[in-house]
């Protein structure tokens, strides 16, 4: 079945629509989540790091898993299991069991691990079909989901609304839009047919981890996701504690965050395709690591929204633009953004807790320098993404 391109960038756009927003109702309401389940700094570190358990699962198994029944098969499985997530993450808030609320962050981490490899493999294809750069639009539209989602979420917390309430909403938003998108996905992009005795690509995710250039990315996106993934973790908190404000106040900065990070990607698409993506990379680096040192210093919470608002520029376009340089041979091309993608979901595992403990001794204005070290460090492998010379 041959689907218009139109229809195809739409569905996608609503499936990263719906993930953004997703992780917004969660991240909005985390002040309210931590005193439901009467959290410390250090154990909200453990509850989140469960989204990043089940994504790091999602992944192992989202790769092979698009191989053997095509991508749109793990979009509709992996956005069912964010709507599922959803609702069991607000259940334990309501209850005041931490551990239950992990569970359902897990559930949420596993729909958007594998879906991401799902949803990059798509947006790679579409790119081939229509001739241009695409796949950070497309992320683009999860930040907009985030901006829209914080927005809402300031005004569940301005309106006291239950955490339950909210979730479930969330949840049921989700779900009913799979029920539309999958329709209007191709039904088979990056399955890779069987043949006995086929040269093709590394047969597991392990595999492609001994080509120089795979792994060079990953060392891209385990520190421009650690960017991202911290402030999705962490920046209403560092607005609570850090500066002594609301939690509605929280929930508007981290609104603020993911309009930069989509207007970064929305706009990305004209400067990678004019400048290239090693040069369109350095700069988004130089810029997040401005933005995290700001926002750790700023004597006010003023200063330190122009560092939110460099934060989310500079992070908009690291993790998009890594994710389509995996996908750049199509042979194997879902292997490759599995395994890349797992080194963005190891920063994702691995920053909660560290970030919660660091902060938890130092505040957490100072943890997110160890982010700034970390994405300093990446650039040195910029050289990576570019396109091959040779398709």
């Amino acid at each position: 079945m041959d689907v218009p391109a139109a229809r195809w960038r739409a569905a996608l756009t609503a499936a990263f629509g719906c993930n953004g927003l997703t992780m917004a109702a969660w991240v909005s309401r985390t002040p309210a989540i931590r005193d439901l389940t009467h959290s410390s700094t250090a154990a909200m570190g453990l509850v989140i790091a469960g989204m990043s358990v089940g994504s790091m699962a999602g992944i192992a198994v989202g790769g092979g898993y698009v191989a053997r029944s095509g991508a749109r098969a793990v979009v509709r499985t992996g956005l069912l299991a964010v709507a599922a997530g959803t609702a069991v993450a607000g259940l334990g808030a309501t209850l005041g069991l931490g551990w239950l609320v992990a569970v359902g962050l897990a559930g949420i981490g596993f729909g958007m691990g594998s879906g991401e490899i799902a949803l990059n493999v798509e947006g790679v294809a579409l790119e081939a079909v229509v001739g241009r750069t695409v796949v950070p639009s497309l992320h683009g539209s999860y930040s907009l989901g985030l901006c829209v989602g914080a927005v809402l979420g300031l005004l569940a917390n301005a309106a006291h609304l239950p955490v339950l309430a909210h979730l479930l909403a969330v949840a049921a938003l989700t779900a009913t839009c799979t029920a539309w998108l999958v329709r209007h996905l191709p039904p088979a992009t990056g399955a890779e047919p069987r043949v006995a005795g086929r040269a093709g690509p590394p047969g597991s995710p392990l595999a492609v981890w001994r080509e120089t250039r795979t792994l060079a990315i990953g060392v891209i996106v385990l520190g421009m996701a650690l960017a991202e993934g911290s402030a999705n973790d962490w920046l209403p908190l560092i607005v609570v504690d850090g500066f002594g404000l609301s939690a509605t106040t929280g929930s508007l900065v981290f609104a603020f965050f993911g309009a930069a990070m989509a207007a970064g990607r929305f706009g990305g698409g004209w400067f990678l395709d004019r400048y290239g993506r090693t040069p369109v990379v350095l700069a988004s680096a130089a810029c997040a690591v401005a933005g995290i040192g700001l926002v750790s210093l700023a004597p006010g919470i003023a200063v330190a929204a122009v560092g939110v608002l460099l934060w989310g520029l500079g992070a908009a376009l690291g993790f998009p633009v890594a994710l389509s340089a995996a996908g750049d041979d199509p042979a194997g091309a879902a292997r490759r953004v599995s395994a890349v993608a797992t080194a963005g979901y190891a920063a994702f595992l691995v920053g909660p807790p560290l970030l919660g403990f660091v902060g938890q001794h130092a505040g957490l204005r100072s943890a997110i320098l160890v982010v700034l070290a970390v994405v300093a460090l990446s650039t040195l492998f910029a050289r990576s993404v570019a396109r091959p010379a040779v398709q």
